[in-house]
């Protein structure tokens, strides 16, 4: 089960947390700030798993991650999961919030951040992963995108 997604630039600034088991506030400023230690002072070419900081669960829990420009893309996950499936995972959320912003960088999670969240939740959901076809999930955002147009109408109506 995915415990946690956590994004965050290169600096460590968070750019998208979900928790999907409940930490009080300070607990998961400690977790993000450990995890972006833990990620951040590895080398690009070492593997992309380790096991989880001391506050997130330890050994029994894994940080698979990917590094993209600016941005890591951080999944907690526990021992039941694939490490292999999760990074596949990350490639699909990254390659659609791609398709969807064209050519995504760190801005657009932070301006569309109700887009990046509804992507997310149509990728995984209470830490179960629901969808990885990504025609489908771009499918989904883009009926929503047209949903939110229709029911978009002027505040004042045009008068003539």
């Amino acid at each position: 089960m995915i415990k946690a997604i956590l994004i965050f630039n290169n600096h460590g600034k968070p750019r998208l947390i979900r928790f999907y088991e409940y930490f009080a506030e300070d607990v998961q400023q400690q977790i993000i700030r450990e995890t972006f230690h833990l990620v951040s002072k590895r080398d690009d070419n070492v593997c992309n798993f380790l096991e989880g900081g001391s506050l997130i669960g330890g050994s029994d829990y894994k940080l698979i991650y990917r590094h993209y420009a600016t941005l890591y893309f951080v999944f907690c996950v526990d021992s039941s999961e694939s490490e292999l499936g999760i990074l596949d995972l990350i490639q699909v959320f990254v390659e659609t919030l791609d398709k969807c912003f064209e050519n995504v960088c760190e801005l657009d999670l932070i301006f569309h951040m109700d887009k990046v969240h509804f992507i997310l939740q149509e990728v995984v959901m209470g830490g179960m992963v629901l969808e990885t076809n990504m025609n489908e999930i771009v499918g989904q955002v883009e009926l929503q995108n047209r949903m939110e147009k229709s029911e978009v109408r002027p505040l004042f109506p045009r008068q003539r």
